[in-house]
């Protein structure tokens, strides 16, 4: 039979994650959202009742500061 153990860990690391990242939304109310997602060069368009918005600079400034979080906590 095949060795469960790392899948085993893996999942409970998955666990905590989700559990951490559950977290984080629930106060995610009560924290100021410092402006992301009505950054300059986010798009938006309304026209009529049609309202189209895609927040690309939100998504590559959220994309950096992450980048640079999991480089500094998973860095051999």
């Amino acid at each position: 039979m095949n060795d469960l153990g790392p899948l085993g860990k893996m999942l409970i690391v998955m666990g905590f994650f989700l559990v951490a990242l559950g977290g984080v939304l629930l106060l995610a109310t009560k924290i100021p959202h410092l402006g992301l997602g009505r950054l300059p060069g986010d798009i938006y368009i309304k026209r009529g009742n049609f309202t189209f918005y895609f927040p690309i600079v939100t998504c590559i400034v959220l994309s950096i500061v992450l980048t640079l979080l999991l480089n500094l906590f998973f860095r051999r």
